[in-house]
């Protein structure tokens, strides 16, 4: 599984302080063990429907000019910040 010293590891290589790693700690254990079930999980007998389309049957591209500047656009544009929303 992970160790708590690979979280703080990692939170220093992306830059983001953690004061608490008990509590990501738990997090990232309970995301480990859900894969290791989907890992476990039997499909080699399932077939799974794919729906194909043929390259014909697609949309042209079409090319869409947008002259304004896309940042300015945006509800939360704060000078040169975007706000974020609040992570919990």
């Amino acid at each position: 599984m992970v160790t708590k010293e690979e979280i703080q590891n990692i939170a220093k290589l992306m830059r983001i302080d953690i004061e608490n790693t008990d509590e990501y700690f738990e997090r990232v254990q309970k995301v480990l063990s859900y894969f290791d079930i989907l890992d476990k999980a039997d499909i080699e007998g399932e077939e799974i429907p794919v729906q194909e389309i043929s390259i014909e049957n697609l949309r042209e591209d079409q090319y869409a000019p947008f002259n304004d500047k896309l940042i300015q656009q945006l509800k939360n544009y704060k000078g040169i910040y975007i706000r974020a929303p609040k992570m919990n």
